[in-house]
């Protein structure tokens, strides 16, 4: 008994209507190949060009002058004041050398932002936690007009209140001290702390803290073993973007420290005298400043990034 196979023709077939346009992986559709692109494609071609060359820029002008200010700390006096840009030079550590040698030691600087930044910032963490814990779990009449009001003092100009903190610290003996310096940066870092970590904890579902109570923690037990880990990225954020503040700042240094305070920014501001600038030493000094916080940065990137973005899109 014989059956009848029908050959599969080779001719390909035909695409339907609905095979007309394929995806093209990011969400539009893309004609096939020898067809024009849609408008829409185009478009959308061209929005991702512009955005990647605005991030070149935007990516160059950030890293030239820190690449820059890497190499000069590392040229003599002649390479560093040299008309014509030298790119190729003999390197040399005669710079940070002599930040740390004779009158010029660098160290007790370097210790003084250390303690001031690090414990302004650990304050602020930990004061701004609780408060803002507790600003955002209260249901009150004009909350949002407390939580501007706490922001709004850190967006004074430090001209603003340096006189009045100048007058209560050399009442209370703080000038020139480590602890008042501790204090001058918590009165800017903690507002912000509060508010920064407010919006944390207002991301937290306030069910899981109810349902530790219902199992027997106390209001802290909750807080301390629920709460906190769950905002682990905020408090990091928190710390960093405080830290960076402290280290960097001038403003309150010059007019609160003295002697026994002084710190990074105050010592490379003594490199520029009447008698000239010390390019080489301060370019060494300014890679001293930026490096330690981009290693920071650098270190906790993970926390940092999803402790910026936390609460970017809300249902609210």
């Amino acid at each position: 008994m014989s059956t009848s196979m029908t050959p599969r023709s080779s001719v390909p077939r035909q695409a339907g209507p609905d095979q007309a346009v394929r995806g093209n992986g990011h969400g539009i559709l893309a004609a096939p190949p020898g067809m024009p692109q849609s408008p829409l494609e185009e478009s959308s071609r061209r929005s991702r060009w512009v955005v990647g060359i605005l991030l070149a820029v935007a990516l160059l002008w950030t890293l030239v002058p820190l690449l820059w200010m890497l190499l000069s700390s590392f040229k003599n006096r002649t390479d560093v004041t040299s008309a014509t840009p030298q790119v190729l030079f003999a390197p040399t550590l005669d710079n940070y050398r002599n930040l740390f040698t004779g009158s010029n030691n660098l160290g007790p600087y370097i210790w003084h932002s250390v303690l001031a930044a690090g414990i302004s910032a650990l304050l602020a963490v930990c004061l701004g936690a609780l408060a803002g814990y507790g600003l955002a779990r209260t249901q009150m009449r004009g909350k949002k007009h407390l939580a501007f009001w706490i922001i709004s003092t850190r967006m004074a100009p430090i001209a603003a209140v340096v006189v009045p903190l100048f007058l209560i610290f050399r009442g209370l003996g703080l000038i020139d001290s480590i602890p008042g310096l501790v204090l001058a940066y918590l009165t800017f870092n903690l507002p912000f702390a509060i508010w920064l970590m407010s919006a944390f904890f207002a991301e937290v579902p306030a069910s899981l803290e109810e349902s530790a109570l219902v199992a027997g923690c106390t209001r802290w037990q909750a807080f301390r073993t629920v709460i906190l880990p769950l905002t682990k990225s905020g408090l990091v954020t928190t710390f960093v973007l405080c830290l960076v503040f402290a280290w960097n700042d001038y403003a309150f240094a010059v007019v609160f420290s003295g002697p026994n305070s002084q710190t990074l920014p105050i010592a490379a501001s003594q490199l520029v005298t009447q008698t000239g600038i010390d390019w080489g030493q301060l370019t060494a000094i300014g890679t001293i400043v930026v490096v330690p916080m981009m290693l920071a940065g650098l270190a906790v990137r993970r926390w940092l990034v999803t402790g910026l973005t936390l609460g970017a899109v809300t249902g609210e």
